[in-house]
């Protein structure tokens, strides 16, 4: 995160209060990052108000651009800016359609955590970062290349956050249920899947600097595992990566960090391995 030189802040003007650009202040004064405004709209001018924040910023001492834009919908509008303008993250506020579906992202949020090249923040809840948990998911159980990489980048990502924020990282990984039918006897008994997951996690431990305090190993699904321990922590962020998925775009956010971004009631930080984005920006420059 200390890499990041720029910032993209989606700007709501029926929402002024600003959540999105609240956590992107915080990030911006550690990182010394530019700010780049951007209002997703074809119709209303919203330059008077961009140009107000732009001089408040200013005088805060930010760095800060602002833009007005549209590109047949807000995901797409979202994407082409930030390739455009080279922005190293994005952040968005999550604004739910309606009480009832509070917790529920809406179609275009999917859409931008799915094709976005580059790390989206989406910001859920109003509660201040600072001296809070932040909890980091990965999958210990998988330690091929591209999952070791992606685990590198989330601890990362979360020793950052709890630096910025003056706050605790914790770790949770979720390991299988005990399967009767499982050619390895080692999967078909509870404490030996433990045992085994806990020894797994010790060298991860020691390359990440993780305690056992602050390491949370539990049976059962991610999309379910994740969302518990994250309510439990009482967790300001969870930080979760992607991994590669066929499908129709050959690069689809799986089914289990859509559950898990629903059910979260914290902050949420998606990052994606590098082939991801790399197949992503091909995406967008063929448009």
């Amino acid at each position: 995160m200390q890499a990041i030189r720029s910032i993209l802040v989606v700007m709501e003007p029926q929402h002024p209060e600003g959540l999105a650009l609240k956590r992107a202040k915080l990030i911006a004064g550690v990182t010394q990052s530019h700010l780049h405004l951007l209002v997703c709209d074809k119709k209303g001018d919203h330059s008077a108000w961009l140009n107000e924040l732009s001089s408040s910023l200013a005088g805060e001492g930010f760095s800060v651009s602002t833009q007005q834009s549209w590109h047949d919908n807000q995901h797409q509008t979202i994407i082409a800016v930030q390739q455009a303008e080279g922005c190293g993250l994005v952040i968005k506020q999550h604004l739910p359609d309606n009480p009832l579906k509070k917790a529920i992202l809406t179609p275009e949020d999917w859409k931008l955590l799915r094709y976005c090249p580059g790390p989206v923040l989406m910001v859920k809840t109003e509660r201040p970062w600072t001296g809070g948990n932040i909890l980091a998911a990965v999958d210990v159980g998988n330690a091929d290349g591209e999952h070791r990489t992606l685990h590198a980048g989330i601890i990362s990502h979360g020793y950052d956050i709890a630096g910025l924020a003056k706050g605790t990282l914790h770790v949770t990984t979720a390991h299988p249920t005990p399967m009767l039918s499982a050619a390895d006897p080692t999967f078909q008994l509870k404490e030996t899947i433990e045992a085994r997951y806990r020894e797994q996690c010790r060298s991860f431990q020691a390359e990440y600097d993780i305690s056992d305090e602050r390491l949370h190993v539990l049976e059962g699904p991610a999309d379910v595992v994740i969302p518990q321990v994250a309510h439990q922590l009482d967790a300001a962020v969870t930080v979760i990566g992607t991994v590669a998925r066929t499908g129709l775009s050959g690069a689809l956010i799986g089914n289990t960090a859509e559950v898990i971004l629903d059910a979260l009631e914290s902050d949420v930080l998606v990052l994606k391995p590098d082939e991801i984005i790399a197949h992503l920006e091909e995406l967008v420059a063929q448009r």
